[in-house]
């Protein structure tokens, strides 16, 4: 059980360093379009697109690393009180209960919304560029398995817990 939790945790790791990479292009497209905007006012037609991608990029697929760090939102205020036994048992009923399933069919969905994209040549048409949204449609199904793939690590902890009465 360890070594699972330890290699998943280790993974998710590895993704949000990689992920947190995305930072740098976005900030780099928003200045271009300032840039472009206040000193040649002459706006341009990629950078809106290509900042609310990056964004959505960033956000989804960092969302398993963030589960890994715990801060995901949590209404904590009663279940820090309680003894780890308890905390352990009530996340393992959770995670069975909702987590996992709810995220097997969000990404049965997120996958068909994707591949869709893809097969129909799909593109933006809130904006002149009409880029094509396979890409950041596909970041929606991959987020989701990296959110899955974590929630396993948090599925053996809470296990942990309960059974050994401390946090691994």
């Amino acid at each position: 059980m360890a070594r699972t939790i330890t290699w998943i945790d280790t993974f998710s790791l590895w993704v949000g360093r990689t992920v947190c990479w995305l930072v740098i292009p976005l900030f780099m497209v928003m200045v271009i379009e300032i840039v472009a905007l206040y000193a040649f006012i002459a706006p341009t037609m990629w950078a809106y697109d290509m900042s609310r991608f990056l964004a959505g990029a960033f956000f989804m697929l960092g969302a398993g690393y963030a589960l890994s760090k715990g801060v995901h939102i949590r209404a904590d205020f009663i279940y820090r009180n309680w003894p780890p036994k308890v905390q352990g048992m009530v996340d393992t009923v959770l995670y069975l209960v909702f987590y996992f399933p709810g995220l097997l069919v969000f990404l049965f969905m997120a996958t068909d919304f994707a591949y869709l994209s893809w097969f129909r040549g799909e593109r933006g048409m809130d904006t002149a560029w009409m880029p094509h949204m396979g890409p950041i449609k596909t970041a929606l199904p991959v987020g989701i398995i990296f959110l899955l793939i974590q929630g396993i690590s948090e599925l053996l902890k809470s296990i942990y817990a309960a059974t050994r009465g401390r946090w691994p």
